[in-house]
């Protein structure tokens, strides 16, 4: 079963935003997604950017390569926007 498929049934109860571009976000509180993030899927924060003051974007990786990336907002949700595997880590001293 994929993680996407399992992160889904998980929030149901709690509804994507109406009018959301994206078709399959999945929202929850903020203290609900990092549980299940961390507890439940093994994964750790790795990074994090701001996108206006309202809104922060997280990536979380696990150690198989699994990445969920994750927009959090100043009202106390968070939602899915993206997920992946193979996640690959550059060190800022890398030239490539």
């Amino acid at each position: 079963m994929s993680r996407f498929f399992i992160l889904s049934l998980m929030m149901m109860a709690h509804p994507a935003i109406a009018g959301s571009p994206i078709a399959e976000v999945i929202c929850a509180p903020t203290a609900d997604m990092v549980a299940r993030l961390t507890q439940e899927f093994g994964e750790t924060r790795r990074g994090f950017g701001t996108r206006g003051p309202e809104q922060v974007l997280e990536v979380w990786t696990d150690q198989s390569g699994d990445w969920t990336l994750v927009m959090t907002y100043a009202s106390g949700q968070s939602c899915i926007v993206a997920m992946g595997h193979d996640w690959d880590y550059f060190p800022a001293d890398d030239p490539a």
